[in-house]
């Protein structure tokens, strides 16, 4: 034992488990006068949140809920989803919630999967919950109804014995719960798509959940602008996704208020700006795509700055540089469910900033360099382990190592070594390496098209469609050919109004890429889409088989 760690041990004074509760404590105490979030003409402080987040803690403990059991939610963005960031924490279980636009099936498997002891739904998802409930055949769970009387929606069907407020009111206010004894422990088991298997349980720690809190303050910054200015976010990121990345922990560590809305459109996300003058929100592509092309009656006018996070597919320069001109600072973000959200960012450097316009936005259309809390960010042949060159042509894959990556797959050990083997974390995200260290990302493995011997990135016959005037959204995948073996295939959706043939989009790609590189076939249709704006690629292909 060297003189440092002689009688220098671990102590209450000097060594706590890091979680974001620590951040939820603080908020109460220095925020608690300050509104928590607001939706409709529901407004909370932190401190009324607070105390709702003690008497759900309170209520499941009562019910004999507690570490390391699962509590399952299925809920939008509405107050119930954002307590249960913090409620089912403080009472030591485990949340986890459930994509919203599921099948019955496949909630089921998460349900029976995920052991879980409760479930939190609001109402209105009753006719897939419903048939969900009925194939696991548990009489056991605890099912509690969320009814959101705010929406305008049809009343829905409730599936358990009491309501989310009748729950709450079993629970005390006063109760004592304890912060968690390590900060290794559960906070929420997030499971992945599941596009060509079963999904997958991420589970994530209070560690990396209180990491990937500030590096995202850091990063963005999510904090107001000046003494006394408070961020106001929108919450357009479902909070069913990766704990909507993680914002509303950092929302508690920073006093800011949460916009809460429960179906996304232009005009909810314009009126939502005017009305609360909102300073930053994070969105998937497709999102970005809905703003401009929001019509001028869903638009609404700002003059302050909004800051956007935009992850998912890659949005090209055309999109970037359309948002801009719509008054949005963008930041691009990547990340995985497998690493708690966005750990990469396109980080603006000072000298970017005499770059003419379209060259701005080819740099800012990278996915860029690591967070401060990523320890470390590799693009690598997957083989060999090796990086590759710093040239922006040879590809690897991205592989992440440090406290803000998954502790592992839930129940599938299997899977678990795969994802880690050689002490890396696996994306499956195929990039090059730029020489100023920023990584671009070229394609999923499996997206890459390899036509005639040649591979070819649908990301990149993407990026050239969507500078196309009339393109709002594009997906490209393989067709198979008895010729070429794979042909790049084009799937679009087009402005309203729009005139332009397949031979048009082709004859377009023509003048700006090399010609094997171009769509072969162009199918016009609206694309099929995740909650989250993701274009499930694995359908459209389907479709072609």
């Amino acid at each position: 034992m060297n003189s440092y760690d002689m009688g220098l041990d671990r102590n209450q004074a000097n060594f706590e488990p890091l979680t974001p509760l620590t951040f939820f404590n603080r908020a109460r105490d220095v925020f608690g006068h300050r509104p928590a979030y607001v939706y409709g003409k529901t407004q909370r402080s932190w401190g009324e949140v607070h105390a709702r987040c003690t008497q759900l803690a309170s209520a499941l403990n009562k019910r004999g809920i507690g570490k390391d059991d699962t509590v399952a939610v299925i809920a939008p963005n509405i107050p119930e989803m954002f307590e249960v960031q913090f409620g089912v924490p403080m009472s030591g279980a485990v949340m986890n919630p459930i994509n919203t636009r599921l099948d019955a099936d496949t909630i089921c498997f998460i349900l029976d999967h995920g052991e879980a002891k409760a479930l939190i739904t609001d109402s209105r998802f009753a006719q897939t919950v419903r048939p969900a409930l009925e194939k696991l055949g548990r009489a056991d769970l605890l099912v509690i109804d969320i009814d959101d009387v705010e929406t305008d929606e049809a009343p829905g069907e409730r599936l358990g014995a009491m309501d989310y407020e009748a729950f709450l009111k079993t629970g005390d206010a006063d109760h004592d719960w304890s912060m968690p004894g390590d900060e290794w422990d559960a906070i929420s088991l997030n499971y992945t798509s599941g596009t060509t298997s079963d999904p997958k349980g991420v589970v994530v720690h209070h560690r990396g959940a209180y990491l990937i809190a500030l590096g995202t303050i850091a990063a963005w910054p999510m904090q107001g602008d000046g003494p006394g200015v408070f961020p106001v976010h929108m919450y357009v990121v479902p909070l069913f996704h990766c704990n909507g990345w993680g914002h509303a922990w950092a929302l508690a560590a920073t006093g800011g208020k949460s916009v809460l809305i429960r179906n996304i459109t232009a005009k909810a996300l314009y009126s939502a700006i005017e009305t609360h003058r909102v300073t930053h929100f994070g969105g998937a592509p497709i999102v970005l795509s809905m703003l401009i092309n929001a019509s001028e009656e869903e638009r609404r006018p700002f003059d302050w700055p909004v800051r956007v996070y935009t992850a998912a597919a890659p949005p090209p320069p055309a999109v970037l540089q359309a948002f801009k001109t719509a008054g949005f600072e963008l930041t691009h973000v990547y990340g995985l469910t497998e690493t708690y959200g966005h750990v990469v960012e396109c980080v603006a450097q000072e000298e970017w900033s005499g770059l003419d316009d379209d060259t701005l936005a080819v740099m800012n259309s990278r996915q860029g360099v690591r967070f401060a809390v990523t320890d470390e960010v590799m693009v690598a042949d997957p083989e060999t382990l090796q990086p590759v060159r710093a040239d922006g042509e040879t590809m690897g894959e991205i592989m992440i190592r440090g406290n803000t990556v998954m502790k592992g797959y839930y129940r599938n050990p299997t899977a678990t070594q795969a994802a880690f083997d050689g002490g890396w974390f696996r994306t499956g995200d195929l990039a090059v390496l730029h020489e100023d260290g920023y990584l671009q990302i070229r394609d999923r493995s499996k997206d890459i098209i390899i036509s005639g011997g040649e591979n070819i990135s649908s990301v990149e016959v993407e990026g050239v469609l969507y500078s196309h005037p009339d393109v709002t959204a594009a997906a490209v995948v393989a067709k198979p050919d008895e010729k070429w073996g794979e042909t790049p295939c084009a799937f679009l959706e087009l402005r309203d109004g729009a005139n332009v043939s397949e031979e048009d989009i082709i004859a377009f790609c023509r003048t700006k890429m090399a010609h094997f590189k171009c769509p072969k076939t162009v199918v016009f249709q609206e694309l099929p889409k995740t909650s989250t704006g993701k274009i499930q690629k694995y359908v459209l292909r389907a479709s072609l088989s």
